[in-house]
């Protein structure tokens, strides 16, 4: 059997989970283990690395109830109740509908009211009447910096004190809250407040000459909306857990975002296309990179073994852009990216790819990321409002115990 780190043999996945054979066939009649013929090999099956990996925290959890806990904050078990993404057999959704056949027509207006369970009627007005920078805020903000990233984290403070009503923390009123910090940043993003849905101000903005680059940015933005428990929603949780303002809730999850194994990742993607100046020289850039001991960004993701379907659609916009200069290297690196690492390439990636072969602003990816995600943190906050537990989890201590002595 080829090796691959998605998949175990059966007598891989048996001994993993400490079982017989018998038992491991038990387990997958019963649909609790996935497995399926290894190509060119039908008699041979292989085992999904992930579900024997699902199984084994669950028989540690009951084994031991406190490491499998910890192990719950590291891709492990869920850890608490949500209705909003689910991640399941290689797709995601979004409160049960696909979120790619979503991202193919919807906008990210209407995964917002869907995220945040606002009704026909009320989904339609919540845009409506939202406003974006308050009177003369734009131009104090454009005083402190160039950058949109920095200047949505400034403005959030900033629009929050100027913003009583953001205060008020039942779902309806949360919902309208969130409506306007979403006109809000999307303003900032690009450079005015124009009243128009998100994926058209930023096309006027970024693309003015390229109609089809609406589509495509209307894309990316909901696929971005929500991934489940992610390390900014769980931030996002954590400050609504204290009641925070949704303002608040927004600061902290987009503080977290910027961090380079999240949001930020986008920019290592970029820098990698940077480095690529040609199609033929992508192969030996991602070799040159690994010799180095250096991580390769854009590629894999644990949750999404056989590839991330976000990413799939994304590379299809951008093949179809018409750039097919800018789309050759994209495919190269791709192609050179799977060749050596055995992984396809994942949203971060897509992002990138799609924003290039439009010839958007080099921000655009990250900012795509953190616009269309805001959605999705809205939608963990009022979740988290309505739950009303505040989250506190504890810590193992590992320190030196009272009494004990250094020397």
């Amino acid at each position: 059997m080829p090796k691959d780190q998605h998949y175990m043999t059966a007598e891989q996945a048996a001994d993993a989970l400490g079982v017989t054979k018998a038992t491991l066939y038990s387990y997958t009649s019963r649909g609790q283990l996935r497995s399926e013929p290894v190509p060119g090999q039908p008699r041979e099956r292989r085992y999904y690395r992930q579900d024997a990996d699902r199984l084994r925290e669950r028989k540690e959890m009951r084994r031991d109830p406190a490491k499998a806990a910890a192990r719950g904050l590291h891709w492990g078990s869920p850890v608490l109740d949500s209705g909003i993404a689910l991640i399941q057999n290689g797709h995601l959704y979004y409160r049960g509908q696909d979120a790619v056949k979503l991202a193919e027509t919807a906008s990210l207006e209407r995964v917002a009211a869907l995220l945040w369970e606002a009704d026909a009627g009320e989904g339609e007005r919540l845009f409506g009447s939202a406003r974006g920078l308050p009177s003369g805020l734009w131009t104090r903000l454009r005083a402190c910096s160039r950058d949109p990233l920095t200047l949505m984290q400034a403005a959030l403070p900033i629009a929050a004190a100027l913003d009583l009503r953001g205060y008020d923390l039942r779902p309806a009123a949360i919902r309208q809250t969130g409506a306007r910090i979403v006109r809000l940043l999307t303003s900032i993003a690009a450079g005015k407040d124009s009243g128009a849905p998100v994926h058209l101000a930023l096309q006027a903005a970024w693309a003015p000459r390229c109609a089809a680059a609406a589509n495509a940015i209307r894309t990316a933005l909901v696929l971005s909306a929500d991934h489940e428990l992610n390390v900014s929603a769980f931030a996002a949780r954590c400050a609504a857990s204290a009641q925070a303002s949704l303002y608040d809730v927004v600061s902290a999850a987009m503080a977290t975002l910027k961090g380079s194994r999240h949001g930020g990742a986008t920019e290592q993607v970029s820098s990698l296309f940077a480095e690529t100046k040609t199609p033929r020289q992508a192969r030996a850039v991602l070799a040159d990179r690994l010799r180095r001991g250096e991580r390769i960004p854009g590629f894999g993701h644990p949750l999404y073994p056989s590839g991330d379907p976000r990413a799939a659609l994304l590379l299809r916009v951008a093949e179809t852009s018409g750039n097919q200069r800018e789309w050759r290297l994209v495919r190269s690196l791709g192609k050179a990216g799977f060749d050596l690492l055995n992984d396809l390439p994942n949203l971060d990636f897509g992002l990138v790819a799609m924003a290039r072969t439009l010839q958007l602003p080099d921000r655009a990816p990250l900012l795509l990321f953190a616009l269309g995600r805001v959605v999705g943190w809205i939608a963990h906050a009022i979740e988290q409002y309505a739950d009303g537990n505040l989250i506190r989890p504890r810590a193992r201590y590992t320190g030196p115990m009272p009494g004990t002595s250094a020397g």
